[in-house]
């Protein structure tokens, strides 16, 4: 699919500074970081679930606890993205029973990405609760599913496409909107 670019709604400082405040309004929220894990989704929730660990645990002076989820198995259109998904590991390293766990991801859109993060977090225990950040909501819901903490809502059409580009994967951050 062939993209152009429309315009760039984040640059490489404002995606850092950003994440940083995401860091600290979850701080704030929680009230600390005991009892509280992070959890990225595949593809660039993870990096950003990197950073915003990095964030806490040098505010807090103390490690957080964090996981990583592939979803692809879990999605509702698995036919339609590939005859032969690439499935990568899911590494939750710890229990998630009693946690609060805040699950990371690029962009919220449809809420379908985080009803599958849901319901794939569901078989690993019962968390005593889940929120959610992303850094673009871009609308467009087709489930009730709604963030926590949101660096930004950008109104889109349904023609246009939110990029986060990350250093850690695209060699570079910033955010664009693109048209297809």
């Amino acid at each position: 699919m062939k993209l152009t670019l429309k315009s760039q709604i984040m640059d490489a400082n404002e995606l850092f500074r950003t994440i940083l405040r995401l860091s600290y309004e979850m701080l704030e929220r929680n009230k600390g970081t005991q009892n509280l894990a992070i959890i990225g989704i595949r593809s660039r929730g993870v990096p950003i679930a990197e950073r915003i660990v990095k964030n806490i645990a040098s505010v807090e002076n103390c490690p957080l606890e964090m996981g990583v989820l592939d979803i692809t198995l879990y999605r509702d259109d698995l036919t339609a993205i590939s005859d032969q998904p690439v499935v990568k590991p899911t590494q939750i390293p710890f229990d998630i029973t009693g946690k609060k766990i805040i699950l990371i991801d690029d962009v919220l859109y449809t809420g379908r990405t985080v009803r599958c993060a849901i319901d794939q977090l569901m078989d690993f225990g019962r968390p005593a609760s889940i929120q959610l950040a992303v850094i673009i909501d871009r609308g467009h819901r087709e489930l009730p599913i709604q963030a926590d903490y949101i660096g930004n809502v950008v109104a889109t059409t349904a023609n246009e496409v939110i990029e986060v580009r990350l250093e850690e994967i695209d060699g570079r951050d910033e955010v664009l909107v693109c048209e297809r």
